[in-house]
């Protein structure tokens, strides 16, 4: 590989690395509001599962429909488009006084979102080669911790002493960013190729994507997107007013959790250095199997040390396994129908992130323990485990399809 190609590589990976770090820092920050929130508005465990619920409806609908533009108007313009709308709507939700407006914006952030993440990796996964690509979208997605990492410094040190609505006014930013990867990335050569050619339209990718010979990968990948993001958010939107819950204050459950959140940079990178390696089935599996057990005993902690430690746990694998996730779905499909059949899984898995939060909220209404929720997190990760065991085929090394 020459010189050059090893370059524009490293340069598209850190411009939708950045990208990908943004997005991240808002979700991050949000599980740190929804807490300053509750304290402030008066808000109920419910008004706070409605919170990261919205989030999720509007990511459900961003990465369904925003999946089928970048298949017909290019990866790059919808990457640009997605961020700024993520970014204007985050920085208007800091001037609102109310839940019924901030939900209303959230959800607009959440269709941003949800749109720039399955496009990006789309984009990636494209423009590396078969033999790297899984390790590059790995890395692709450690950006994620990053952001986690910058939202929890942002939480512990801006939150208790300036507010909530500095702390959003910090995660619009990133529009000014939007502008400047107009001139810094290109759609990949393959999808170049490919609208060289007769481009079908949005309802033949769909019925391709539910066609027999892609079938199987969909009902796979629709399985494990839901239950993978059912559990992560329910999980860690919760994170710090679970810890909280158990009767630390704000800024020790800011601490807490930032110790936790570094934990899944070394998740991605194990992730990333063994996807190569046992291929993308293994580490999906062994990272969701990880992910489950640490759910469960995380849920059934009586202790700090039990606490931190499987929260510690529950980050280093379940962000391992969104790394492998990413790198997975797109190598089920061909360039015609890449970004749709992602962003279609991605979707319907955004419906298990309405659903999550708003199972906690509900059930801690009701005064359902936290092992209990825990354990219903870590059935949910095991049946994605199961539908990747005997549905997923191992795609490392597999060269692109250009046509379907």
């Amino acid at each position: 590989m020459s010189k050059t190609t090893q370059q524009t590589e490293r340069k598209l990976l850190g411009v939708a690395g950045f990208a990908w770090l943004f997005d991240a820092m808002d979700v991050g920050m949000l599980s740190f509001i929804i807490a300053a929130l509750a304290a402030e508005w008066k808000l109920n465990e419910a008004q706070m599962g409605w919170i990261g619920s919205v989030s999720s409806i509007g990511m459900a609908v961003g990465a369904l429909i925003f999946g089928m533009m970048a298949d017909r108007i290019g990866r790059k313009n919808i990457l640009i488009v997605t961020l700024l709308v993520f970014s204007i709507c985050a920085g208007l939700s800091a001037l609102t006084t109310g839940l019924g407006l901030f939900l209303f914006l959230r959800f607009f952030v959440g269709m941003g979102l949800g749109g720039e993440l399955p496009v990006a990796s789309t984009l990636v996964s494209e423009s590396v080669a078969p033999e790297k690509r899984g390790r590059t979208v790995v890395l692709l997605e450690s950006f994620w911790a990053g952001g986690w990492i910058v939202a929890a410094i942002i939480s512990n040190f801006v939150i208790p002493s300036f507010g909530w609505r500095i702390a959003l006014v910090i995660g619009a930013l990133p529009a000014f960013y939007a502008l400047y990867l107009r001139w810094n990335i290109h759609d990949s050569s393959a999808y170049t190729a490919q609208k060289k050619k007769q481009s079908p339209g949005f309802l033949a990718n769909t019925a391709t994507v539910w066609s027999r010979t892609y079938a199987r990968q969909t009902v796979m990948l629709w399985i494990l997107w839901f239950c993978v993001v059912f559990s992560y958010y329910g999980m860690f939107l919760w994170l710090p007013s679970v810890v909280a819950m158990r009767g630390f204050d704000m800024m020790h459950s800011f601490q807490y959790v930032l110790i936790m959140t570094l934990a899944q940079l070394p998740g991605y990178f194990s992730a990333a250095w063994l996807i190569e390696k046992w291929g993308r089935k293994s580490v999906l599996i062994v990272y969701l199997l990880g992910t489950a057990i640490s759910a469960y005993f995380f849920g059934s902690a009586a202790s700090l040390a039990m606490l931190m430690t499987f929260g510690i746990l529950l980050s280093f694998f379940n962000l391992g396994a969104w790394g492998a996730l990413y790198a997975y779905s797109p190598e089920q499909y061909p360039t015609s129908i890449r970004a749709t059949g992602t962003g279609m899984a991605a979707g319907f898995g955004r419906i298990g992130g309405i659903f999550g939060p708003l199972l906690v909220g509900y059930l801690l209404v009701r005064h359902v323990t936290m092992p209990v929720i825990f354990t219903i997190f870590c059935i949910s990760i095991i049946l994605g485990v199961l539908a990747v065991a005997f549905l997923g085929k191992e795609t490392k090394n597999q060269e692109f399809q250009e046509a379907a």
